[in-house]
C-alpha cells in the first residue's frame, strides 16, 4: 500500500522517529542527516521557521513513495546488522548499469567512495589533481592525510580546465573530475572525457581518474555521457554515483562506485564495514529503476531552474550554465553581505567559493519555493 511522507514518518510513533534520529548514532550523527524525516513530517525547525533552504544542492522533495514504502518494510530489521541487505542493492545497480555486481563497491553516500579513494590511491609521493572551485572533500581529506594537493582553477566558462589538469597528472596517484561540477554546474561531453582519460592513461599511466557523476540524472546536453564505460574496462577509471540528488535521499547516506571488478577489490579494505545502514539500503534498492520518480523531479527542477535564471537575468546578472540542481550567479561583489540578508528574510543560500569570489551559489528548490525565494531576492537586490 503506498504511503505518504508525512503518514510515513506518523506511523513510526515518536518512539520509532527517536530511534531513527537518536543523538550520536544511526541518522543523528552527521546533523543534517536527522533532518530528513522530520522533514518529511513536516515538523522540522527550518519547516517551522518558514526557512527555504536553498544551500546545500538537497532535493527538496524527498525520496520517492516507492522509497519510503520500503523504508517502513524495513524497521522490523533495524536491529540488525545491514551486510546480509548489501547484495540486493549492489545487483540491482549492477542490472540498472549493465554491469556485473563485481563492479560496484557501496559507500555511505558518495562522499565515502571520494574519501576511499583518496586513501587508497594518493600517497606522500602521488598526490591529488583536483580543480578550484570543485566539490572540497577529496582535497580536504587529502590534507588531512598529509598528502599534496595540486589544485587547477577552472577556466572563463566555469568548466574544469583539461589541459591544464592533465598537465598537473604526472606522477599523480588520483584526479578528482567532478562532472557536472559542484559549484559551477558545468559540464564536458563524452568525447571530451574519453579524450581526457586518454591523455593521462599515456602520460602517467599508474594514475587513476576518478568521476563524480553525483547530478548524472540532471543533465541535458545530448553531447554528455557517462564515464561508466570507461571504468568497466580500465582499471584506472572510477566513476562515483549518490542517491542524496535526484533520489531524494541525502539524509540517508547512500552512494556507490562502478570500477573495475580489480580496482573494486583494491579499494573494498578501505571501505567502513557496514557503513551503509538497512533504511538506505531499502530506499536505494526500491529507488534505483525508479524512472518515473526521475522524470518526476527532472521536470520540477526544469520549471524551477527557468523561473529562477530568468529572474536573474532580466535582473542584468550573469548566471552561469548549469547542468545541475543549483544555479552560479554572478553579483559582481561580494555577495556575503546579501547571504546574510536572505537568511535574515528566510532564504538560505551557498557559502562562499573561492576563487570565484563575486558568485552565488543559490539551490533550486521547488518551484513554489523559488517564488517566494526570488520574491525575497527582488527586494534586496533593488
Amino acid at each position: 500500500m503506498p504511503v505518504s511522507r508525512r503518514s510515513f514518518v506518523s506511523s513510526l510513533g515518536l518512539g520509532g522517529a527517536g530511534l531513527l534520529v537518536a543523538p550520536g548514532g544511526g541518522l543523528g550523527a552527521r546533523g543534517r542527516e536527522a533532518e530528513l524525516l522530520e522533514r518529511i513530517a513536516g515538523t522540522a525547525p527550518h519547516a517551522q521557521h518558514g526557512l527555504i533552504r536553498l544551500d546545500s544542492n538537497e532535493n527538496p522533495s524527498g525520496p520517492s513513495a516507492r522509497a519510503l514504502e520500503a523504508l517502513r518494510g524495513m524497521l522490523g530489521e533495524a536491529c540488525r546488522y545491514p551486510d546480509a541487505n548489501e547484495p540486493a542493492l549492489v545487483a540491482a545497480i549492477a542490472a540498472h548499469h549493465g554491469v556485473t555486481p563485481q563492479h560496484v563497491l557501496l559507500g555511505a553516500g558518495s562522499g565515502e567512495i571520494l574519501r576511499l579513494c583518496v586513501e587508497a590511491l594518493t600517497s606522500t609521493t602521488r598526490h591529488l589533481v583536483t580543480a578550484s572551485p570543485t566539490f572540497e572533500p577529496p582535497g580536504e581529506f587529502a590534507r588531512t592525510l598529509g598528502r599534496r594537493v595540486a589544485s587547477v582553477p577552472v577556466d572563463a566558462q566555469l568548466r574544469l580546465d583539461v589541459d591544464g589538469m592533465a598537465a598537473a597528472s604526472a606522477e599523480a596517484g588520483l584526479v578528482f573530475f567532478c562532472n557536472p561540477n559542484n559549484p559551477t554546474g558545468t559540464v564536458h561531453d563524452a568525447a571530451t572525457v574519453r579524450d581526457f582519460v586518454a591523455r593521462i592513461r599515456r602520460s602517467s599511466p599508474d594514475t587513476t581518474v576518478l568521476v563524480d557523476e553525483a547530478y548524472h540524472e540532471y543533465v541535458e546536453d545530448p553531447a554528455y555521457a557517462t564515464a561508466v564505460p570507461l571504468a568497466v574496462d580500465d582499471p584506472r577509471v572510477i566513476v562515483s554515483r549518490t542517491f542524496s540528488k535526484v533520489f531524494g535521499m541525502a539524509g540517508l547516506r547512500c552512494g556507490y562506485a562502478i570500477a573495475h571488478p580489480d580496482t573494486v577489490r583494491r579499494l573494498q579494505p578501505w571501505r567502513l564495514g557496514a557503513g551503509v545502514n538497512v533504511l538506505a539500503l531499502a530506499a536505494a534498492t526500491a529507488s534505483v529503476n525508479d524512472a518515473a520518480h526521475v522524470r518526476a523531479q527532472q521536470e520540477e527542477n526544469r520549471r524551477a531552474k527557468a523561473l529562477t535564471r530568468a529572474f536573474f537575468e532580466q535582473a542584468g546578472y550573469t548566471v552561469g550554465a548549469s547542468h545541475t540542481n543549483f544555479l552560479m550567479i554572478d553579483l559582481r561583489r561580494d555577495p556575503q553581505p546579501f547571504r546574510v540578508a536572505c537568511r535574515a528574510n528566510g532564504v538560505a543560500v551557498g557559502r562562499p567559493f573561492p576563487p570565484l569570489d563575486t558568485w552565488l551559489r543559490v539551490s533550486i528548490g521547488t518551484t513554489d519555493e523559488m517564488r517566494r525565494a526570488t520574491a525575497v531576492f527582488r527586494r534586496l537586490l533593488a
